[in-house]
């Protein structure tokens, strides 16, 4: 049986996280994953937005780990490679109404230790965002911007590299305790750790029911966002928000900026009965655009190139109001992280922290000598001077070999993409680490570029090659026949 000493399930962000800072120490750590890459939930289908701490009751630990995680984001950034911008974030509001409940949102973030808040009237938020429709704004300096995924996995690239060992497509099915250790079931095999973290996000309720009965029920809640193409970037410069609908405990549709130069809109809230129902609607589509225009209304009716959904991680219903804060609690050898929805993204690396805290209560921690605190990442290709990317090619000429028109992305690009640490060879892994996909026309172009290089360059079986999740195979079958099959 293979032995670690703790065991994270979940390769969200939560999960990387806690793994990226266990990784600095001299410990055996595992991460169960049942995705095909980690951050493939929720932790990828979310706005990528770093809060500030305005919209959580003080003393909650939802506003102590945003504020605290928030601030870690400069030295994060730094330090893994992954992009930030602090774009700031203005709440808007439509009447008189609402304004009282900006200096409602503006005397709580306050109390949390939010720096800068300010009020605008209607002249000063016209001088920052010309496009927006409002009367007055609260000014969030401190709220940023980040890529979800990318984030996610330069967390867990980075603790692999620390020597972190993460299994992809391994849901683990079993859970009991047996003397001082606990036995995993997966479907390769048992496996065994000291401790364990329940870092299962939406699932983390059929962890915890694994060794007990669960006090608590966890309420999918499914938020729909629409892509809207790079040109009209210019639309908005910051996050603009409304006034939180207190009755869903969710921020409402908001419309925020990319780092790639896209614009979101949403996300909807819908309370599900399934974990995994993601799909995107029609209907939720029209009512995201309407609503946004009425914040901006010069956005087009066709503006959108994309649409995806995220489930959030409620542990209250809608009737309840549908806020709760987090839970993390230990209970005979184990962690469990509960209901970590938004802002969990900004949370995680102070969540992170907490849990090692924790860990150390039943662990000794000796820090690593030689800890790697720093991942390997370069800017884009297309981003480079044209006297190095010259250079370059000269050198390699796949480097030359453009694979996606839409997002400028090379066939050497994708090769390391396809090269990168945790082993993940999906068309999503390829897509989140590189772009190649994520343009206007989808993938219409660079797709079947991106298979012919798993097949040359790593020997896949075109047969094998999945989208995005374990089963999800692009080529079930040949529409002709062949001498070879």
């Amino acid at each position: 049986m293979r032995a670690f000493q703790i065991a994270i399930i979940g390769g969200g962000v939560a999960g990387s996280a806690i793994a990226r800072e266990l990784s600095k120490y001299n410990l055996r750590v595992v991460v169960f994953e049942k995705g095909s890459d980690v951050a493939s939930g929720a932790s990828k289908a979310n706005s990528g937005v770093i809060h500030s701490g305005i919209n959580s009751p003080p003393s909650s630990l939802k506003a102590r780990f945003c504020v605290e995680g928030n601030r870690m984001f400069p030295r994060l950034s730094e330090e893994l490679g992954f992009p930030v911008k602090w774009t700031g974030k203005c709440v808007i509001a439509k009447n008189e109404d609402e304004i009282k409940e900006l200096e409602r949102l503006k005397h709580v973030g306050m109390k949390n230790g939010v720096p800068g808040l300010e009020m605008l009237d209607e002249d000063e938020m016209k001088k920052r965002e010309s496009h927006v429709a409002c009367c007055a704004a609260l000014w969030v300096p401190t709220a940023g911007i980040t890529l979800p995924y990318e984030f996610t996995i330069a967390l867990a690239e980075n603790a692999a590299e620390n020597g972190v060992r993460f299994l992809l497509e391994t849901a683990v099915t079993g859970l009991k305790k047996q003397d001082d250790y606990f036995v995993m079931e997966t479907g390769k095999g048992d496996f065994q750790a000291e401790m364990v973290i329940n870092a299962a996000g939406v699932h983390c309720r059929e962890i915890v029911s694994m060794m007990e009965d669960p006090d608590f029920q966890v309420y999918p809640c499914r938020g729909e966002y629409l892509v809207l193409d790079k040109n009209y970037r210019s639309l908005v410069n910051s996050m603009i928000y409304p006034v939180p609908v207190k009755e869903l405990g969710v921020l409402g549709v908001h419309i925020t900026p990319t780092i790639e130069g896209n614009i979101l809109l949403g996300p909807s809230a819908e309370f599900i009965d399934d974990h995994e129902d993601t799909r995107t609607t029609g209907p939720m589509m029209r009512t995201l655009l309407s609503e946004a225009r009425e914040i901006i209304p010069e956005i087009p009716e066709r503006a959108a190139i994309a649409a995806y959904a995220g489930i959030r991680c409620k542990l209250s219903p809608p009737e309840s109001g549908g806020w709760a804060d987090y839970r993390i609690e230990e209970r005979d050898g184990m962690i469990h992280l509960l209901g970590i929805e938004s802002p969990g993204l900004t949370a995680a690396p102070a969540i992170a922290k907490e849990v090692v805290r924790m860990v150390s209560r039943s662990l000794e921690l000796e820090e690593k000598t030689d800890f790697n605190p720093k991942r390997a990442s370069k800017p884009r290709f297309s981003e480079l001077p044209a006297e190095e990317q010259s250079r370059i090619i000269e050198g390699d000429g796949r480097w030359g070999r453009v694979v996606c028109r839409c997002e400028h992305v090379t066939e050497a690009e994708v090769i390391e993409a396809l090269s990168n640490p945790l082993g993940a060879r999906t068309l999503a892994s390829v897509k989140y680490r590189c772009r190649a996909g994520m343009g206007r026309c989808q993938g219409g172009f660079c797709t079947q570029h991106v298979v012919r290089i798993m097949e040359e360059h790593f020997g896949m079986n075109i047969r094998d090659i999945t989208l995005k999740s374990p089963g999800s195979y692009l080529f079930p079958g040949r529409t002709r026949g062949d001498s070879s099959d």
